[in-house]
């Protein structure tokens, strides 16, 4: 069960903001996520932390001298990146984490008292337009859900072993591209590229019909570590500024023909999705549990002494065009929970490191596809539909084996509900399917050609 933090006063469930917060929000005054904004067009962007429905500008409170005390560089606060936030490590995360939650706390008068100000650094959730939080300077996907990864394994290699040998000795990845990680909201144009089905002669060049969702949980990482010095895993808190939900965007077919012998490329490099709000580690904390049991023992240098899952539930929603068009709600695909992740982030950090690799401020670290072992709680459409072969009935009597153009997809975590505590919620991260620029790319009889390089992610 979760285990609160009694020496974190911002984590204390009877905490109030004199903010309005409805009941069931993402975003009470014990979360306090942080993102970046835009007023209007033109504006270059504003960091912010979200309150209930509102959104609190931290520029205009560093102008005013209010967060000067908690932070070493106000004017980090006035930039339209989290990049300076980020590389003040967590000593000073948890100051200004503590002086923002005192100023919205029914008990501080500062801004509440002074309604010109109030108006200045209260921007409605709805009147804003949510950016990167960060400009992603380094990008890597695992592939970490014992459940995903046995699927696979199930899947294209039936008569062997699930898992391949390496599996459970290590946090399996690659390094993704970064500079296509974008923001909720941004539509997802359907990739072209090489495949070849299993009866075709040669390959053919055009829009992916297997295009795929994967549902993840990322983290960002803040100051970082020197060239040729591991990040040691008991340091690993002190590296991980806070969590982002991801949709790692995979064209099937296309990675089933380009996996081998060096995995995921254009397959996987078109598109990845992230939450704009990063919840962070402090705020996750009292929803912090044990993970799975791991067998055989992880060698010493991924060997953690503290508890490293999080009690987050997630799940996805599915939206034809033609449900969107009659304003139905995204209907519920997928339903799981990060907790069950094998390889926790720790583990995935200090492996990534072990080599003398660096990370630093902005850094994105995704989980890989999260599965359960219930089909319902599958993260992918690859194992919801077995391949295709189990295709989902939407609400509107459409099929889907993969997804197709005006298609949108939906993905939402929180904890909290059901623990007598608040909910802490990241909100949402989104995207519709556009057109191929060349051609429709619908993703109507795709058959069951997939091959093994599903495996890899």
């Amino acid at each position: 069960m979760p285990v609160a933090s009694p020496s974190d006063p911002t984590a204390d469930p009877a905490l109030r903001s004199w903010v309005p917060v409805r009941e069931g929000s993402d975003f009470p005054i014990q979360n306090l996520p942080y993102g970046v904004f835009r007023r209007g067009s033109g504006d270059p962007g504003c960091i912010g932390v979200a309150i209930g429905d509102s959104i609190l500008d931290l520029g205009p409170l560093a102008r005013e001298g209010l967060l000067h005390d908690s932070i070493p560089n106000p004017t980090a606060l006035e930039a339209a990146s989290l990049e300076g936030i980020l590389g003040l490590g967590r000593p000073a995360w948890r100051k200004l984490r503590g002086r923002i939650s005192e100023l919205l706390s029914t008990a501080n008068r500062e801004i509440r008292d002074v309604p010109e100000l109030a108006e200045r650094v209260l921007v409605p959730l709805d009147q804003a337009d949510m950016a990167l939080p960060v400009a992603v300077r380094n990008y890597v996907d695992f592939y970490s859900s014992f459940e995903h990864a046995s699927n696979m394994g199930r899947m294209f290699r039936p008569d062997a072993e699930p898992l391949l040998p390496n599996w459970r000795h290590l946090p399996v990845g690659y390094h993704g591209r970064a500079g296509t990680v974008v923001v909720s909201g941004t539509p997802v144009v359907r990739p072209r590229g090489q495949t070849k089905g299993e009866d075709d002669p040669a390959p053919s060049w055009g829009p992916t019909r297997m295009l795929d969702i994967e549902l993840e949980v990322g983290f960002l990482t803040g100051a970082g570590n020197r060239l040729g010095a591991p990040i040691p895993i008991r340091a690993a808190g002190d590296h991980i500024f806070g969590l982002v939900l991801v949709n790692d965007w995979s064209a099937r077919d296309i990675q089933r023909w380009e996996y081998q012998p060096l995995g995921p490329f254009l397959g996987k490099s078109f598109a990845t999705s992230i939450s704009p709000w990063v919840v962070t580690l402090d705020a996750l904390d009292p929803y912090r549990v044990a993970g799975p049991a791991q067998d055989p023992e992880p060698l010493p240098y991924l060997r953690a002494d503290a508890a490293w899952a999080f009690d987050i539930e997630l799940e996805v929603g599915l939206s034809s065009a033609a449900m969107s068009e009659r304003g139905l709600p995204p209907h519920v695909i997928s339903r799981t929970n990060f907790r069950s992740l094998y390889w926790s982030m720790a583990q995935q950090l200090a492996h990534a490191t072990s080599n003398g690799a660096t990370a630093g401020a902005g850094d994105l670290f995704a989980s890989g596809t999260i599965s359960g072992s219930d089909p319902s709680s599958y993260g992918s459409l690859l194992e919801l539909t077995w391949r295709g072969t189990r295709p989902l009935v939407l609400p509107d009597g459409s099929k889907r084996a993969f997804l197709e153009d005006g298609d949108t997809v939906v993905m939402r975590g929180w904890c909290g509900e059901g623990h007598e505590r608040p909910r802490i919620g990241f909100g949402e991260v989104n995207g519709t399917i556009l057109a191929s620029p060349e051609g429709p790319g619908n993703a109507s009889d795709v058959g069951t050609g997939i091959g093994e390089g599903g495996r890899r992610r």
